[in-house]
């Protein structure tokens, strides 16, 4: 059986099912994989990547859906016949990226967008409802309903209904491990010749999604409340995908008036709809938290997307989505034969964290630290001269402008002296960025780090 020396990344823009992909790729059209030859089980690829079994299964679904694969019931996967373009015609084939030394060390301040807090996690709750599922539960050895299992569907639909303001029942939520798997299965919901609008600048999981499974974007710029309606309706674009709560990255909440227009817009025709990513609508600092879109939605065309990954742990890859009667009813009929891809004892923790009021304790406490160290990092930027925020009154990043130097500047300087920043115009496509911007990230920032980090960059950008 074949060998994998390959590492993933996962620091990597690209998801983690699409590196695997990838690197199959490149080792079948390299002729290192032969036609015949058997590849890992899903089990022993998951154990010897430590990743997912949901990774495994959707690599393995692209590649047979292409025909680099085959699959033998009960057997498992094989190479499909396939003639090595190694060396034909001038051309070489991709291997895959071969691992380097690590030569610098890294940087010392990291203001990521992906990282989170967890020192607040709360290890002994979850030990605790862990130990109790495991011993009590034997019945959750088996499988469980595709969509997630029950009993935490109905927890999620009364906490979204109390605290989001989502109108929903449990019948029309579908659990996943992680958002990029959702937006996987959501993307093939739609003709294959559907439009999709993505705000620009934006979010890259759904762009991402949309590559791989072949689907059309239009990339729509941004006004001062979010959306623009009028690129929207110039795009040609049927399915909006929107993050209406804090836009990311620019931070912008989208007023009640932008929202009825939306609404009005997905509700005029047939086939259009409006998927709102509500990805860290938990922490507000100026004010409650707004409603969700799809409470205001009356004609069913709102798609409500959810994830555990940025309030609990980037570990816990359990994300959701909220789908109207009409695309329910295409779920199950394209995936209801399809089984949960998260274990069901994460579940059933997951359920009883949510119905027995933890997760709310829990996010009063993280959302009171980010609160303070929000404060404490804006306080101590006031020391940089020439900086300007705006953004900062919800989630766990803001925007700094910095019209001293130009964006590669304030990153080259900034990583001079330790601190890695990432400008604006990386999440930009087709828009042009706000100059001398940057996207700063504070959820995985030590508050003790703060002063020093705020004293290093006043000296770079001086």
């Amino acid at each position: 059986m074949y060998t994998i020396t390959f590492s993933l990344n996962p620091a990597a823009d690209a998801p983690l099912y699409e590196q695997l992909y990838a690197y199959f790729v490149a080792e079948i059209r390299a002729g290192r994989l032969r036609p015949g030859e058997k590849l890992p089980s899903k089990r022993a690829l998951c154990a010897h990547l430590g990743i997912s079994r949901s990774t495994v299964e959707t690599a393995y679904a692209l590649l047979v859906s292409e025909g680099y694969l085959y699959a033998r019931p009960k057997s498992g996967y094989y190479v499909a016949d396939f003639v090595a373009l190694e060396g034909v015609g001038g051309l070489t084939a991709h291997s895959a990226p071969a691992e380097t030394e690590q030569t610098e060390a890294p940087p010392e301040f990291d203001f990521s967008t992906g990282a989170v807090d967890v020192s607040r996690f709360p290890y002994s709750s979850w030990a605790k409802l862990n130990k109790e599922v495991v011993y009590s539960s034997p019945e959750l050895l088996q499988r469980g309903d595709g969509q997630g299992d029950a009993a935490l569907r109905r927890a999620l639909a009364a906490f979204l209904g109390e605290y989001r303001g989502v109108q929903c029942t449990p019948e029309q939520i579908v659990v996943g491990a992680g958002m990029e798997y959702l937006a996987d299965l959501l993307l093939r919901l739609f003709p294959a010749d559907t439009v999709f609008g993505m705000e620009d600048p934006g979010y890259a999981a759904l762009r991402q999604s949309a590559r791989t499974t072949g689907r059309t974007l239009r990339f729509l710029p941004l006004d001062e409340s979010g959306l623009s309606m009028e690129g929207l309706i110039g795009s040609g674009a049927s399915v909006a995908y929107v993050t209406p709560s804090h836009q990311f990255p620019m931070g912008i909440t989208m007023p009640a008036g932008r929202r009825s227009q939306l609404l009005h817009w997905a509700a005029a025709a047939p086939d259009r709809y409006i998927i709102e990513d509500d990805y860290d609508s938990e922490f507000r600092y100026a004010m409650r938290p707004i409603p969700a879109m799809q409470g205001m939605d009356s004609a069913g065309r709102v798609i409500y997307l959810g994830t555990f990954s940025r309030s609990l742990a980037p570990s816990i890859r359990v994300a959701y989505m909220v789908l109207p009667p009409a695309l329910l009813a295409r779920y199950r009929a394209l995936f209801g034969h399809a089984r949960s891809t998260v274990s069901r004892y994460e579940q059933a923790v997951l359920s009883r964290f949510l119905a027995e009021g933890f997760y709310m304790r829990y996010l009063r406490r993280v959302g009171n630290l980010y609160r303070q160290r929000r404060a404490r990092l804006l306080s101590a930027l006031e020391t940089v001269p020439g900086v300007s925020v705006s953004g900062s009154g919800g989630g766990i990043h803001f925007l700094l402008t910095n019209p001293r130097f130009s964006e590669p500047e304030l990153c080259q300087r900034a990583l001079s002296v330790g601190v890695a920043l990432r400008g604006l115009s990386a999440y930009c496509i087709r828009c042009a960025p706000r100059p001398s911007t940057l996207v700063i990230g504070y959820g995985g920032l030590c508050d003790e780090k703060i002063p020093e980090a705020a004293a290093r960059l006043s000296k770079a950008w001086r």
